[in-house]
């Protein structure tokens, strides 16, 4: 056993303060999911576990740790919008996470303003400077290595659509540090955020 590594099986627990996963898988970018039911009420929720999964086309993905709203909605339409999350709108996406009941709207609990999409019938966040509009592809149980199901369902959707302010594009090459990106950390309330500071750049080999 070494000194100078901490082991441990997750299955036999941690043995930390807090557990270290989610700090080291990270930090992620958040999938700040914009659905509505069929009884036509707008869902808007923060995932942390969420990613792009293929560049053409284009497909993210998100986990739903439960069977949530977006998750019921999304089987119920097939469509989603994902919205980014940046730093002037960090309180109001963690406003969205909120537990509230189905039929009451986190738009209007965050102050936020819904606005139609073009070819999904779910709203985006107007105030969010980038959205993709999404339609489902699959929705997959998680299952253990012993092939026990998790109740967590990852969720896949092709982007058909995206909606991008001008002002983030400079010689139309988008510009991720001015857009202020926001993603989530270990820890119950770790964030960053992504700006120039961090910025580096290398060229593939060949």
């Amino acid at each position: 056993m070494s000194d100078t590594f901490h082991f441990y099986e997750p299955r036999l627990g941690h043995g930390l303060a807090h557990d270290p996963f989610n700090a080291i898988v990270g930090p992620r970018p958040i999938g700040w999911i914009s659905t509505r039911s069929k009884a036509g009420v707008d869902n808007l929720a923060p995932y942390s576990f969420f990613n792009a999964f293929n560049y053409t086309p284009p497909i993210v993905g998100f986990a739903s740790v439960g069977h949530k709203d977006s998750l019921r909605n999304i089987e119920e339409t097939g469509e989603f919008v994902w919205n980014l999350v940046t730093r002037p709108l960090a309180e109001a996406m963690n406003q969205t996470s909120a537990n509230l009941p189905p039929e009451v709207s986190e738009f209007e609990l965050a102050g936020l303003t819904p606005e139609d999409a073009r070819l999904v019938a779910v709203s985006r966040v107007k105030e969010s400077p980038v959205s993709f509009e999404c339609k489902r592809t699959q929705i997959l149980q998680l299952q253990t290595a012993a092939g026990d199901s998790v109740p967590t369902w990852l969720v896949l959707g092709e982007v058909i659509a995206v909606h991008l302010d001008r002002r983030l594009l400079k010689d139309g090459v988008y510009d991720t540090a001015a857009a202020e990106h926001v993603l989530r950390a270990g820890g119950p309330a770790d964030y960053f955020t992504v700006g120039v500071e961090q910025l580096f750049r290398m060229t593939r080999p060949g």
